[in-house]
This record gives C-alpha cells, structure tokens and sequence, in this order.
C-alpha cells in the first residue's frame, strides 16, 4: 500500500478495505510507518516507536487492524515507556495495561507508538525539553495546541487517522483547532480512568481522540466508553452507536453563541470573521443561532484561581510520587519553571482551600447547566486567536509563580476550561480557516451532560456542508517532499 493510498482514508475507511481482504494490516501497518518516517522529522510529533504486537482479525471489529498511537501521559501499555514528557519520569516502564488501553486492544487498534506531550500535560503547547516542541504540519514555526499536540501533529500530518489524547482544561480541542482536525471532550465519566485512578484532576480530565473524520471519533468512542468496576460515576449510555448518529440529521437546534470569552483575551478578528462565517453556514442549515448570556456562576477570577488550586494540588501529589519512585530530587535538573511553580504553589494549598476550590467547581457546572434550558447547543471560538508561534507560552514563564501560570493558560485559552469544569461534552470542528493565512481555525460546540450523540449529528453535518473537508498541511505524508 503506497502512502498517497493510504492517507486518502480515514479509520472506518482503511478497516473496511482490511475487511474485505483488499490490504493487509501489514501493508496498512508498514504504510504508517513510512509515513511517520517521512514526516517526524519535521514536526516532531512521535517520541518513540515500537514493533506492533497485536494483530487482529481483519473485519472483528469496526476499527480492527488500524494504525494507533497514544498519548505519552495517562494511558499505560504494558512494557512501554510512559515518561509524561518530563525528565523526572524519563525511562518510566508501564507494568500492565490501563483500563483504557485494554479496550484499545480489544477495538483491534494496532498501536504502534507514543506521541509527545507537554511536561505532566501542564500546558496547552506541546514544547517539553525531554523531546523538544511539536510543530504544526500546517507551518512548522507555529506550536501544533497542547497537551495532545503530539497527536494532533501526527494525524494532520497524515501519519495516523486517529490518535489517543486527553482533556483537562481544552487539550483534546486545542490541539483540534490549531491542527484542523475533530477533537471531541466527551462527558465526565464517559471513559474510565482505571485501574490506578478513579479521577483525575478532580474530574476535569477526560480521555478521547483526535481524527481527520467525524466517524472515526464516534466509532472509537463507541469502543471504549462505559464505567469499568469500581469507576466513582459514569455518564449514561447512549440510545444508539455514535457511528449512527453521525449520519442522522441533528434537526433545528437552538444554537447560543458566545462570540467573547468570560475572561482573558479578546476574541481577534479573524476568528471573530471565522465566527460570523460559521454563524450564517449554521442559519443556512436551517438552525437557529442567537447570541447567548451563559453565566460562569463564579467571577472569572474566582474561577482561575479555583482552577489553579485543583490542579497544582494534584500535580504536587504526582510529582511527590514519581520522585519517591525513581528517587530523584524535585528542582530544575528534573522539572521545567512552569511545572515546578505548580508544584511549590500545590504545596501551599490548604485543605480548606481547596474544597473551595471544589464548591466553585460545582457552582459551575450548575450555572453552564441551565444554560442547555434555553440552547441546544452552546456555540465559541475554540481559541481567541489562531495558532501562536512556538516559544509564546515560554515568555517570561521563568518569572511566573504557579498561579500565574494558570493564568496565562486560561488567558490564551479562555473558552474551553469552563466545559471541563461543567463535565460536559464539547468539541471542536475545522469549519472554516484564516482568510489571510489559511491556518486552522477551528469552532467549539458544547451540549448538555451526556449528550454526545446530538454533538456527533451536528458535526457530521458540518462536515458535509463546511468548506474545510479535503484541505491537507504544509507537511502532509502524502506529498512529503512539498515545500
């Protein structure tokens, strides 16, 4: 199988033609190792490959015999390294599968590498000293998002058709957005987290994909969600397979648009030109789009500094735990400035603090949940201004203590951490790009707990009518050699 074949399909596409005995997993498994082989070393997007040691039965399942790659962080492959791109962890060996990589195996994926990730996934640009920044396939001097940015690099760039990710404050849709591809954030409880974590992040971080097609996300979802033994909560199952939701039509849904964020930056003019473009493509798909008044329930300061106390208390116990496992010392030979701040800031956090910090989450959730009383569907910018070039978020980072960190995170990405908070599915959707650059720009929805299914209905849509479909990156496997 040529490369230019193979990355004319997407997931469902190439487990088909396995099925019907027109190529071989082999063939289509050797064609992603070439591919990956003509682009790595432009992007950077893959820290390390492997020989693949599962080999299923062409047509056993709708995604049997497809090229995977997952995460550096989160996800455990037995006899694998998962380093969380930071030194502090550097040679760390899974000894058995996560829950998540278990139902991996059994979707038939054939994963074959691990894909670069922010140190602890600490950042939303994928640019760790262990293995060097990711760059966008789209302009390789722009950062490819983060913490999936490695992911979204790889499957922009035509290496993989979908690749693991995960989201705790916009790390699936980010990367979604600078890479013009799908990403979608499913509901809190969706996909377990076990066995060795009931949540993470208090509940803000969720496991999914990120995938040039529509399909290929629903299918994968609808091979690795549901509650495994002992799971604290689970989302509620779906009447129907995501895959069949994609192709039903999403109906007249009451679409609220936040063309601002609650906070941080101004949305810039191109994405605001973006936004009025995808506005009148959802008017002349019969939808009814109005601006929406949806309320955080906290002030946005309130809700950073929440935000920053979650997670640098979390991050503080992690890292107390992989430096008595490796017994190595917690400064700047084994953690960047970023990480660190948290770390000393997570340190401070008392209890009271943050149970409070818990309290603000729930008034959250509560206040963006009324707001699917009066919308179907909320509808922002996935980010307020286009891709950044590589070396923005580390400006000045050395001088920032762990809270300004947070903030310069939720600063950059103003619109995506309140759904993580809220535990309700989001995703971003390529619709459109920069009239003047062509850079991605990509469109996040959000619906009600659970609601996944009306999300998948309305992107497969967007997908049929939006003029993004077909376009490829500067870097793309399929023409590798393109200047």
């Amino acid at each position: 199988m040529r490369i230019s074949e193979y990355v004319s399909f997407d997931a469902v596409g190439l487990a088909e033609l396995m099925a019907k005995g027109e190529v071989t997993p082999a063939e289509v498994e050797t064609a992603a190792r070439e591919a990956a082989q003509a682009v790595n070393p432009r992007i950077n997007a893959i820290v390390e490959t492997w020989p693949a040691d599962d080999v299923p039965d062409p047509g056993s399942t709708p995604l049997a015999g497809v090229p995977f790659l997952i995460k550096d962080i989160g996800v455990a492959m037995a006899g694998r390294r998962m380093e969380l791109g930071s030194r502090l962890a550097a040679g760390n060996v899974a000894r058995a599968d996560s829950s998540l990589m278990a139902r991996f195996r059994r979707a038939g994926l054939v994963t074959f590498g691990r894909t670069a990730t922010p140190e602890m996934a600490y950042s939303i640009t994928t640019e760790p000293l262990l293995y060097g920044a990711a760059r966008n396939p789209w302009d390789p001097e722009r950062s490819a998002g983060g913490s999936s940015g490695g992911a979204g690099a790889a499957v922009a760039a035509g290496v993989v058709p979908i690749a693991h990710g995960t989201d705790a404050a916009g790390s699936l849709r980010i990367p979604a957005a600078y890479n013009g591809l799908f990403g979608l954030k499913p509901t809190r409880g969706r996909v377990s987290m076990g066995p060795d974590f009931d949540e993470v992040f208090n509940g803000l971080a969720v496991h999914g994909s990120l995938s040039r097609t529509v399909r290929d996300s629903a299918a994968l979802l609808d091979r690795i969600s549901g509650p495994e033994p002992g799971d604290p909560y689970s989302a509620r199952q779906p009447s129907r397979p995501y895959a069949e939701e994609v192709t039903r039509p999403p109906g007249s849904l009451r679409i609220g648009v936040l063309p601002q964020a609650w906070g941080g930056r101004r949305t810039t003019p191109p994405v605001a030109d973006a936004l009025s473009r995808t506005v009148r493509l959802l008017e002349s798909l019969g939808h009814q789009v109005e601006e929406a008044e949806a309320g955080l329930g906290a002030h946005w300061e309130e809700f950073v500094l929440a935000n920053a106390r979650l997670m640098a208390a979390n991050l503080t116990a992690q890292i107390d735990e992989l430096a008595t496992a490796f017994g190595r010392p917690v400064d700047s030979s084994t953690l960047e400035a970023p990480t660190l701040a948290g770390y000393h800031y997570g340190q401070r956090v008392s209890g009271a603090q943050f149970v409070t910090a818990l309290t603000i989450r729930n008034r959250v959730a509560r206040s963006l949940a009324r707001s699917f009383d009066v919308h179907d569907i909320l509808l922002t910018p996935t980010l307020p201004e286009p891709p950044v070039p590589l070396g923005t978020y580390a400006e000045g980072a050395e001088a920032l203590d762990g809270l300004g960190w947070i903030e310069r995170l939720n600063d950059r990405s103003p619109f995506t951490m309140a759904f993580n908070v809220a535990g309700t599915p989001a995703m971003s959707v390529p619709v459109t790009a920069d009239a003047e650059t062509g850079l991605p720009i990509g469109m996040q929805f959000a619906a009600g707990h659970g609601l996944e299914g009306r999300l998948f209905r309305l992107a497969g849509q967007l997908e049929q009518a939006s003029p993004w479909s077909g376009r490829t990156p500067t870097v793309w496997a399929g023409s590798p050699t393109r200047p």
